[in-house]
C-alpha cells in the first residue's frame, strides 16, 4: 500500500501503482491539508468577492460573475466541456500513472477540493477502474485540460471507462462497483484538471523506461564488439578521466565489466587492426552523452511528480487566492525534448553497429550473418527494420516545445506542447528498443560464428538468455517473432537482470 502525502513520490512509486497495481491511500496529514485549504474556497462561495474559477467563467470568460445558484452546475460544466480528446485511448499504465499524479498533487492542500472527491479518484484506482482517455488534445497549458477532463469525468458518472480492454460507458460500471457519481463543489472541476499530470505521468514512465533503455545499449554494444572481435582498448579508464564526464567513465565501465574474460576479445588483442569504426569505439561518448542528458530529465521529472500545478492556488495559511502559471508545462516539454534527442541517439549509433555486423566487408563474419548467403538473405532486412526505425525517430526528435499556438480568445497566448514532446519521446523509445532488440540478435548471431572462443562474463550470460529465447538462424525464417522475443525481454528486464547477475550492477 502506497500512503499518500506523507513523503515525495518517486518513480519508482509510479510504476508500482500504473504497472504493478500497488493500492494507494491518503495519509491523514493530506487529508487535513484538503480540509484547511477548502476552508477558504467555502467562505468565498458564501461572498461576492470575484475569484476566477470559484465564482467566474474560466480563460477569456473569466470576467463573467457566476451566481450562487450555478456554481455547481459551472464545475460539472467545464469538465463536460473539457472532454474534448482525440485518437487512441492511452495504455492503461499511463492513465493508472495520471489518477495517482492527480491525488498527490490535489492532496498537498493548495487546491481547495474536499477530501472526498480526492478520495473518489483512489476509490477508482484501488477498484481498477481507470478511465478511458483520448491521447490528443492537449496543448500542455492551462495544463492537460482535455486529457484531465476524460479523466475527471469518470468521477461524475460521465465519459467512458475501460473495462476488460473495452471502452464502455462509466455510470453502469459505477453502479456495478456500488460507486455513487459525485458532485462537484466550487472550484473542484478546476482543480481536477488545471495540472501537468497527463504529460508528467507520460514523462515518468519514459524515465523508467530510458534508464533500463540506456543499460540495454550498454549490453547490446558489448555483444556487438566481442562479434565485430573489437578492443576494450578504447575503454582504459585513463581516456575518461582526462574527460571527466560523468557517463562516459560510466559506460567504459559498464563495457569493460560485460566483456572481462572474453577469449573473443583476448583471441584479438594483437590482431593488425589499428582503430575499431567510431560506432564502437565511441560507445562511451555517446551512450555517456545520452545518460547525462536523461539525468538532468530526471530531475526535472522528480520536481514535477511532487508539484502543485492548480490555479489558482489557495494558500491555507492565510487564505489568499493567488492565480499564477504553475499550470504551463514548459519544464516537462523541454525535459522530454531533451530526451527525445538522447534516446534517438541510442538507437542510430546501435543500427550502424547492426550495419557493420550484415556486412562482410568490415565485420570478418559471413554475409548477412548467413552460413548461406545468396539462397538465404539472413539478417538483411532486419537492418532494413532497424534503418525505418531511427530514420522515423528523427522526425519525431523535432522539438515540440519550440511549437506554441494562442488559445482561449489569446487570453493564453503561449504554450508548451509539452504532452505531445511527452508522447512523442514514448514513441521513440518503443521504436529504440526494437532497434537494440535488432543489435542484440544480430551480435548473437555473429557471436554463435566464432565458437569454440567464449565471450565475456555479461555477454556471455545475456547471450545464453537469447538463445534461450531465439534460436541460432540457420536457414530464412520469419523473424518478426525473435524482434518481439528479444523486444519483450528488453521491456520485462530479462536482458539487464541477466548482464546484472553475472558482473554486479551496471552503471548509469
Amino acid at each position: 500500500m502506497l500512503i499518500i502525502g506523507n513523503a515525495p513520490l518517486t518513480i519508482d512509486d509510479v510504476v508500482k501503482v500504473a504497472r504493478e497495481r500497488e493500492k494507494v491511500a491518503l495519509s491523514p496529514n493530506a487529508v487535513e491539508r484538503m480540509i484547511s485549504s477548502r476552508v477558504w474556497v467555502d467562505k468565498i462561495l458564501k461572498s461576492e468577492q470575484p475569484i476566477y474559477g470559484i465564482n467566474t467563467g474560466f480563460g477569456e470568460l473569466s470576467k463573467i460573475y457566476i451566481t450562487h445558484d450555478k456554481r455547481e452546475q459551472l464545475q460539472r460544466n467545464l469538465i463536460l466541456s473539457h472532454c474534448t480528446g482525440v485518437g487512441e485511448r492511452l495504455p492503461e499504465d499511463i492513465c493508472r500513472a495520471i489518477m495517482l499524479l492527480s491525488i498527490n498533487s490535489l492532496s498537498k492542500g493548495f487546491s481547495g477540493i474536499r477530501p472526498e472527491t480526492v478520495e473518489g479518484i483512489v476509490t477508482l484506482l484501488n477498484k481498477d477502474i481507470y478511465p478511458m482517455i483520448p491521447c490528443k488534445g492537449s496543448v500542455g497549458s492551462s495544463g492537460d485540460l482535455a486529457p484531465l477532463a476524460h479523466m475527471a469525468a469518470v468521477l461524475l458518472g460521465e465519459g467512458m471507462v475501460v473495462c476488460g480492454g473495452e471502452a464502455v460507458p462509466s455510470a453502469q460500471v459505477l453502479e456495478a462497483a456500488g460507486i455513487a457519481p459525485l458532485a462537484l463543489g466550487g472550484k473542484e472541476g478546476l482543480a481536477l484538471i488545471n495540472g501537468t499530470q497527463v504529460m508528467t505521468a507520460i514523462a515518468a514512465l519514459n524515465c523508467y523506461d530510458a534508464i533500463l533503455l540506456m543499460k540495454t545499449a550498454d549490453i547490446a554494444a558489448s555483444l556487438s564488439l566481442e562479434a565485430l572481435q573489437g578492443t576494450q582498448t578504447a575503454f582504459d579508464p585513463r581516456i575518461a578521466m582526462i574527460r571527466p564526464h560523468d557517463g562516459q567513465d560510466k559506460t567504459a565501465k559498464n563495457i569493460i565489466a560485460l566483456t572481462q574474460k572474453s577469449e573473443i576479445v583476448e583471441h584479438h588483442a594483437d590482431c593488425d587492426r589499428v582503430q575499431d569504426a567510431y560506432s564502437i569505439r565511441c560507445v562511451s561518448q555517446v551512450h555517456g552523452a545520452s545518460k547525462v542528458a536523461l539525468k538532468h530529465v530526471l530531475e526535472t521529472v522528480n520536481i514535477e511528480l511532487n508539484s502543485v500545478t492548480d490555479n489558482p492556488l489557495v494558500m491555507a495559511d492565510t487564505g489568499e487566492i493567488i492565480s499564477g502559471g504553475n499550470f504551463h508545462g514548459q519544464p516537462v516539454a523541454l525535459a522530454m525534448d531533451y530526451l527525445k534527442i538522447a534516446i534517438s541517439e541510442i538507437g542510430n549509433i546501435s543500427e550502424r553497429r547492426t550495419s557493420r555486423l550484415v556486412d562482410r566487408k568490415l565485420s570478418d563474419l559471413p554475409a548477412f550473418l548467413t552460413a548461406y548467403p545468396g539462397l538465404n538473405s539472413g539478417f538483411m532486412i532486419l537492418q532494413y527494420t532497424a534503418a525505418s526505425l531511427v530514420s522515423e525517430n528523427k522526425v519525431l526528435a523535432h522539438p515540440a516545445s519550440v511549437d506554441s499556438i494562442p488559445t482561449s480568445a489569446n487570453q493564453e497566448d503561449h504554450v508548451s506542447m509539452g504532452t505531445i514532446a511527452a508522447r512523442q519521446a514514448k514513441e521513440i523509445l518503443e521504436n529504440v528498443q526494437y532497434v537494440l532488440a535488432i543489435e542484440i540478435l544480430a551480435a548473437a548471431q555473429g557471436i554463435d560464428f566464432l565458437k569454440p572462443a567464449r565471450p565475456g562474463n555479461g555477454t556471455q550470460a545475456v547471450h545464453t538468455v537469447v538463445r534461450a529465447l531465439v534460436p541460432h538462424l540457420h536457414e530464412d525464417r520469419v523473424l518478426h517473432p525473435d524482434i518481439m522475443a528479444i523486444r519483450n525481454a528488453i521491456r520485462n528486464e530479462s536482458i539487464t537482470n541477466t548482464a546484472e547477475q553475472a558482473v554486479g550492477m551496471l552503471l548509469l
